[in-house]
């Protein structure tokens, strides 16, 4: 099953739909209410679903704009060097614990909206992540029942503005800016995505290959993350996770090889769709209140 928050032309007010082909169903209007968070607190109904949409026509997706599909999560976390192949081009050494850092929450982004090129940086740097939301909140949670947890899956862009990154060991800031946390185009729920580790991943930059790869190749798969995150703190409900990116990021190249205005950015994975962002120029304005 796939899920979308969305608005239409004629509403702004997002809502959330199901994905069937190419239309998108509004569930309030099927006579299921609530937004993302509340559906997966509740706990994603799938035969309640299918109940209430069954035989009833929806609008083409292109129609709407589509947003993340948890558009304000409460905790946005990000695991560091987790592809053998990606550690080997950036000359990190491989890390004996996983290393997560936090995006905060201002970057998420929906799948198809633009992200800025800071006015303070010309490193703009891509990275096509797995994504899993939390649909339980846990503590102390085995690996082996961390499936229990997960609410569905989407592809994630963990943006990078690599000098800022680099200043400091914690690279919050530079994962951070606003924008930079492009994630959908949907929620696809675990019964549909099967085994969340054997999923191909990909990402295009203005269409030409910068990282083609496997979720077969995380080293820290994504029951281990929850099992070593929620040993320290609880993971709430909507709460994100981005499980890592592969070989072939900007940073990289030789030489480096950093996005511009204009560029287009695409990540998809196996059963999940596409996201895909251009890049633009950031307004420098002062806001204040």
């Amino acid at each position: 099953m796939k899920l979308a928050t969305y608005s239409t032309i004629d509403d702004a007010t997002p809502r959330v739909g199901l994905v069937r082909d190419a239309e998108i169903l509004s569930l309030r209007d099927s006579g299921i209410e609530g937004d993302m968070m509340s559906l997966l607190e509740a706990g994603i109904d799938n035969d309640a679903i299918e109940a209430a949409t069954s035989g009833k026509s929806g609008i083409p997706v292109s129609s709407v704009t589509l947003y993340a599909p948890v558009p304000l999560p409460g905790k946005i976390l990000a695991i560091g060097l987790n592809y053998g192949d990606h550690i080997a081009e950036t000359g990190f050494k491989a890390p004996e614990f996983q290393m997560w850092f936090n995006k905060q929450r201002n970057c998420a982004n929906g799948p198809y909206a633009d992200i800025n090129l800071p006015v303070v940086s010309d490193q703009l740097d891509y990275e096509a992540e797995l994504c899993l939301v939390i649909s339980k909140r846990c503590k102390h949670v085995p690996a082996e029942r961390a499936h229990e947890v997960i609410g569905g899956y989407f592809c994630g862009n963990d943006v990078s503005v690599r000098d800022w990154q680099m200043r400091v060991p914690t690279f919050q800031i530079g994962k951070s800016f606003d924008t930079h946390g492009p994630m959908g185009p949907w929620l696809v729920t675990p019964d549909e995505v099967g085994d969340p580790h054997d999923l191909d991943i990909l990402c295009t930059v203005n269409g030409e290959e910068r990282q083609n790869s496997s979720t077969k190749h995380l080293i820290f798969n994504c029951f281990d993350a929850i099992a070593h995150l929620s040993q320290s703190f609880t993971l709430d409900v909507g709460d994100v996770l981005f499980m890592g990116t592969p070989s072939g990021v900007g940073v990289a190249m030789k030489p480096p090889s950093f996005m511009k205005v204009g560029d287009v950015v695409r990540v998809e994975i196996e059963k999940l769709g596409y996201i895909e962002n251009t890049v633009v120029a950031e307004n420098g304005e002062t806001i204040i209140g």
